[in-house]
């Protein structure tokens, strides 16, 4: 990483490419167009973006034709509790169940809060290091960690506030009851730098479906949270607290569009039928999904979601944890991965795929008009070694460069930073 600290400097950024509209043939999207441009900044904000052009006496630095794209944002991810950073370690063997891996966690906690905070920054340079600027990170609240958890990631979020951000999910890892974590709940639920509040299979862990929802959707309307719940269950009690949660944010308009369910996986088992009701009801409540793609053998129905109008999130979760081996940080692998998976092949539909690393976010729309960048948006971006989205997709493509608020973050040692 190479902290430039541009944030509050005048500057512009020379032979960028932008996407600029779709080739057709025969009316279908066959190619991306591109062209090179000059984008000014000013204090992190994209203050002008014109055909490429001298600075004229602005200091300037040299993009070398990489494709600039929306910054990647991971929507699913756990920074407290990551391995990496630690000698390698798969994960362990035997005692998979969640309630397994609570008394796991009693075990290791402590140890790992030694070091929580600096593998915390080395999983965020990590992130960076793919594009990402943003991440939506779960926290352990629980009577192992207490507070713990919490603060060791404020202070890894603090050191690195210049070139990322995040939004905070209090977590109850260990059930709200199963370990009695109500009242740290209430406590941590107060505190300003939460954003959301968690939950863990309110059926399998706390043996109730109603009492676990109704305290974490009171603690949410109190504190004016969103929700954010861990949802495995598959089962019966998997799709009745799917629409619980449905029905609790009905029920309280203000909930609507903060209310996501992580995870969701009895959505993986419904029938066709069944599954559009759900997700006809998703989206009326306005519940967003945030998804793992894939999770071991299991094929979430993504595009059905989308195509109903939900909300669908997705994220990296395990990078290197105890609950998992195979996460990589690259959320244009997470796209990739997508592609393949829901059998993306062609210019347009690749194109698309990018939204998974974005959080929706595409310089392009359906009908190739450019919709970003736009002079007034946050400068954060990244510059991928690319001919267009639907390559970076498909080849998971190169990051060159990171901007987060104006900040240069990364600069590939290939194309070096120079002053025109």
């Amino acid at each position: 990483m190479n902290e430039l600290n541009q944030h509050n400097k005048l500057y512009t950024l020379e032979n960028v490419r932008l996407e600029t509209g779709f080739l057709y043939s025969e009316g279908q999207v066959v190619g991306t167009d591109t062209a090179l441009f000059a984008i000014t900044i000013a204090d992190g904000k994209i203050k002008e973006i014109r055909p490429n052009a001298s600075a004229g006496g602005i200091e300037a630095f040299n993009a070398n034709g990489k494709l600039a794209l929306p910054a990647f944002r991971d929507m699913h991810i756990h920074l407290d509790k990551t391995l990496y950073g630690l000698p390698w370690k798969a994960v362990f063997p035997k005692n998979r169940t969640v309630k397994d891996m609570i008394l796991r966690e009693q075990e290791i906690i402590p140890e790992l809060l030694k070091t929580s905070v600096e593998r915390a920054e080395k999983l965020i340079m990590l992130l960076q290091g793919y594009g990402t600027n943003f991440a939506r990170t779960h926290f352990n609240v629980d009577p192992t960690s207490g507070t713990k958890s919490l603060e060791h990631l404020l202070r890894a979020l603090d050191h690195v506030k210049e070139s990322f951000a995040a939004e905070l999910v209090a977590f109850p890892q260990h059930g709200l009851y199963y370990t009695d974590s109500v009242p740290l709940m209430r406590e941590i639920a107060a505190w300003d730098q939460v954003d959301f509040i968690g939950g863990l299979d309110p059926y399998s862990i706390d043996g109730s479906i109603e009492k676990p929802i109704d305290v974490t959707v009171q603690l949410a309307l109190d504190n004016n949270k969103g929700i954010d719940i861990h949802l495995h269950e598959g089962g019966e009690s998997g799709v009745k607290t799917i629409h619980y949660l449905i029905d609790k944010a009905l029920e309280n308009p203000e909930l609507q569009g903060r209310t996501f369910i992580s995870h969701a996986f009895a959505l993986g088992y419904m029938s066709p039928k069944d599954l559009q009701y759900t997700a006809e009801r998703l989206a009326a409540a306005k519940v967003g999904i945030a998804s793992s793609v894939p999770f071991r053998n299991m094929l979430m129905p993504l595009p059905t979601l989308r195509k109903a109008r939900v909300e669908v999130l997705t994220g990296n979760d395990n990078v290197q944890d105890h609950w998992g081996t195979f996460g990589s940080g690259n959320m244009l692998q997470k796209a990739n991965l997508a592609a393949q998976l829901y059998g993306y092949e062609t210019e347009f539909d690749l194109s698309r795929c990018l939204h998974y690393a974005t959080n929706g976010k595409l310089p392009l729309d359906d009908k190739g008009n450019r919709i970003w960048p736009n002079v007034g948006d946050e400068a954060s971006f990244l510059l991928v070694d690319a001919s267009c989205s639907a390559e970076a997709v498909s080849r998971i493509s190169t990051v060159d460069g990171l901007l987060h608020k104006g900040n240069i973050v990364k600069w590939h040692h290939s194309s070096p930073i120079q002053s025109a």
